[in-house]
């Protein structure tokens, strides 16, 4: 059985953005904050079950994994 693939989403605030990274085999992931000074917070974080219908509920949209890997190496 192969590895399952992670799952990136995004959502832009009036002054920041929000990534992130869900892995949906033991839904663990990264939350990347975008500030508007450029500066890059993560934090790695620990969902439930529910994770893809709560981050659909907060407007959160499919991004790209490049994006995501991008902005993470600014972190």
């Amino acid at each position: 059985m192969g590895k399952a693939i992670a799952q990136y989403f995004k959502r832009i605030f009036d002054d920041y953005q929000v990534l992130v990274m869900v892995k949906p085999s033991d839904y663990t992931g990264t939350e990347l904050i975008l500030h508007p000074d450029g500066k890059v917070e993560k934090t790695e974080m620990t969902f439930d079950e529910e994770i893809f219908e709560d981050l659909a509920e907060d407007e959160f949209k499919p991004c790209s994994p490049l994006e995501f890997q991008l902005l993470l190496a600014k972190s």
